[in-house]
């Protein structure tokens, strides 16, 4: 009876390191998320669709998993990228163009094109019915960067 005891515990101590070696396999599968870490010049609407895929974890559906961060620049960008803090960055071709020209060894690869002008939007506190660009005639634009500040006779 005894001997049955123990060959009983003995087996029931193999299964359960056997459960426990192939429940932490599988877990180890579903971590497999390869990071990447982005960083955007700056949060745009433009880059609406990139939002919804990180937010519907499309990303991590393909095995990714985006750290996005933001970097208020293209120079904060590319240094984020020279120094090898993220992987990606987004901002106009500028930067690599300043990088290069500086002569470093180092430089940046511009390898796609996000959008292909900068996205304005002219916003009004009040309601305008018909509007057309005469409606700006006097009026102070104030535009997307620190600074930016046109009285349109100016334009």
């Amino acid at each position: 009876m005894r001997k049955i005891i123990i060959n009983s515990i003995f087996i029931l101590l193999i299964f359960i390191i056997l459960c426990s070696v192939l429940f932490n396999l599988n877990k180890k599968d579903e971590n497999k998320l390869k990071t990447i870490k982005v960083a955007e010049v700056a949060h745009s609407i433009f880059y609406a669709p990139q939002y919804v895929a990180i937010a519907n974890g499309y990303f991590e559906d393909e095995g990714i998993d985006i750290e996005l961060s933001l970097a208020n620049g293209a120079d904060k960008v590319t240094a984020a990228v020279l120094s090898g803090d993220v992987d990606i960055g987004f901002c106009g071709s500028e930067a690599t163009i300043y990088v290069y020209n500086g002569g470093e060894e180092d430089y940046l690869k511009t390898f796609a094109q996000l959008t292909q002008k900068d996205g304005s939007f002219i916003v009004s506190r009040e309601k305008i019915d018909n509007f057309t660009l005469d409606d700006l005639r006097g009026k102070f634009i104030i535009g997307g960067r620190e600074g930016d500040c046109y009285k349109s006779d100016e334009l």
